[in-house]
């Protein structure tokens, strides 16, 4: 008899015939271009990932998902899978009407029946799925700053899986998996659910994980969206690859899972737990603070150390998957070797050792060894090549104030003053220059001014990205697109905000271009400080009043920062 977990699951993709018919009759539906996010959604709904939903959740479906946790047909299902559109693309959509989902290529992937159309009341979705309408929380700032306002809902029909170019031969479909547990003649199967380099911790936990439930192991990294910051996932895995000759190759197995995280704790890793058995696996290990995004606008964790374990263990049941729980990991330094700290019964005796994230990032940043009872050489070694120390990493500088409080003239300054030290190109992309050379089209309305912003930003994080120094200077007014320009740079290196904090009464006395009389009088519309709101910053890195203070010493200032963040030798 099939095994349950070995048994193939339905997917959404008709066959190879029916596709092809397919794609030329969705050319002439209307179209809707997916984002990253919904390309890694769409690819479990079609796959069977996501296994029992047929598509995008419905109104029905969605209210309940967020309030119990459950499809309207009762179904244990924790996260709101939703295809999030702008107003004026669902003014074009009728309820019943056919759509193309297109990837970023234009490549038609899927065809979708709209069955619902609603605005969402996000503040409530935040509260119930993430445990509070806090901004702080990646995924409540993607819902609030980034998601389209109206959700579609509605089945989906697959014509084909997008397109990875990388690791292809890691890439597997929840029936390929299963296939290949059945061929290998594994009953039992642990997943390790990871979005970070696994280091020697990692390694005496998973085996620890799979002894302790008689099972292989199957080591799952999610390679889609995870938590901004975090190591891209072309060097994790790379690290993966380069650990996993460490495990028996008869008992574990690495394959990549193309997930969107949204780092909601405990529903989260419910959520991770329905993903893996719809991938074959009957253990999984739910870790400390699992799938957790850090502190929130208090300095307070999100959620409980074992929030997460408590909910899993609640609906394990309905899961129909076993929770290995993650045992928090340290170094003996008398006995070599890695145990459970609650498991240490002499720990008045012995020296244990741990290295946190934070502590990692630091003697990355810096340079600093890394021992080798932390981590593999060869992990470090990719780490490295992918992390230089700070003074070799490009960087951003990111000046923001009302207009005529001084950002370009101490650009200017700090432009010099860098380029006398050398050792790596600097780019000025002044607001003046920009609006120029990048953005002549575009007005002064707040959606060209963040369209503005977010070109100024792609293109420092090219330069960041390329081991240069990027100098903006424009006034970037609004505290959510700011954000969003320094989640895109912190991918490549350092992100440093200075807010020329000159008062509105000292830039409007200035006023050498004569825009403050023309906005009074009423000439210039949405003028920021007069007609538009200026969002200041809560907690740049550093903060500079022009009033009574020169320009050199302004950009000296800036200066003794960067030194200060190790980003310029001292």
């Amino acid at each position: 008899m099939q095994l349950p977990n070995l048994a193939p699951i339905p997917e959404l993709y008709v066959s190879y015939e029916s596709a092809q018919k397919m794609k030329v009759e969705a050319g002439n539906l209307v179209s809707h271009d997916l984002s990253p996010r919904q390309i890694c959604d769409l690819e479990l709904l079609m796959n069977g990932g996501f296994n029992p939903l047929k598509g995008f959740l419905t109104e029905e479906d969605y209210n309940s998902v967020v309030e119990t946790m459950r499809l309207a047909d009762g179904s244990l299902w924790p996260m709101p899978i939703t295809l999030d559109v702008t107003e004026a693309f669902a003014e074009k959509i009728e309820e019943g009407q056919d759509i193309a989902l297109r990837d970023q290529e234009g490549v038609i992937l899927a065809t979708m029946t709209v069955t619902d159309k609603w605005v969402p009341n996000k503040a409530r979705e935040a509260e119930k799925v993430f445990g509070a309408d806090d901004s702080a929380h990646p995924a409540v700032n993607y819902l609030h700053n980034t998601a389209g306002n109206v959700y579609l809902g509605g089945p989906v029909t697959g014509i084909q899986q997008p397109v990875h170019y990388d690791f292809r031969a890691s890439r597997d479909t929840p029936n390929e998996l299963r296939a290949r547990f059945r061929k290998l003649g594994w009953r039992k199967v642990v997943a390790f659910q990871t979005r970070n380099p696994l280091h020697r911790a990692h390694q005496e936990l998973t085996f620890r994980a799979a002894r302790e439930s008689q099972a292989n192991l199957l080591i799952h990294p999610v390679v889609g969206m995870t938590k901004p910051g975090d190591v891209d996932h072309f060097t994790r895995v790379r690290c993966y690859e380069a650990v996993l000759d460490k495990y028996p190759a008869s008992t574990t197995t690495m394959s990549l899972l193309n997930l969107a995280m949204r780092m909601a704790g405990p529903r989260e890793a419910v959520w991770h737990g329905l993903i893996r058995r719809n991938h074959g696996c009957t253990h999984f290990i739910v870790g400390r603070d699992h799938a957790g995004p850090g502190k929130n606008s208090q300095g307070e964790d999100f959620y409980g150390p074992y929030d997460a374990q408590d909910l899993f263990n609640e609906y394990k049941d309905e899961i129909g998957i076993e929770m290995v729980p993650f045992k928090h990991m340290v170094y003996v330094q008398e006995r070599a070797q890695y145990e459970a700290s609650d498991e240490i019964a002499d720990k008045d005796d012995v020296t244990i050792l741990n290295i946190s994230g934070t502590e990692l990032r630091r003697r990355l940043q810096e340079g600093l060894e890394i021992p080798d009872w932390f981590s593999f050489p060869e992990v470090v070694q990719e780490l490295r090549r992918t992390k230089p120390p700070r003074s070799k990493q490009g960087f951003t500088v990111f000046f923001t104030g009302f207009s005529g409080s001084g950002k370009s003239t101490i650009a200017n300054a700090l432009m010099v003053k860098l380029m006398e030290m050398g050792g790596r190109p600097v780019t000025l992309l002044d607001g003046d220059i920009v609006r120029k050379n990048l953005s002549s089209e575009l007005g002064f309305s707040k959606e060209h001014r963040d369209l503005n912003i977010r070109r100024i930003g792609y293109v420092a994080s090219e330069i960041t990205k390329n081991g240069g120094i990027a100098l903006c200077a424009p006034i970037a007014p609004y505290a959510a697109t700011r954000r969003a320009v320094r989640e895109e740079i912190e991918s490549y290196g350092a992100f440093v905000e200075v807010h020329v904090a000159t008062s509105l009464e000292e830039c409007e006395r200035r006023d050498r271009k004569g825009l403050y009389k023309l906005a009074r009088e009423g000439k210039i519309k949405e003028f920021t400080g007069i007609s538009d709101p200026y969002d200041t910053p809560e907690n740049p890195e550093l903060r500079v009043d022009t009033e009574g203070q020169d320009v050199d010493n302004c950009a000296h200032q800036v200066v003794l920062k960067l030194e200060q963040m190790g980003l310029i030798a001292g």
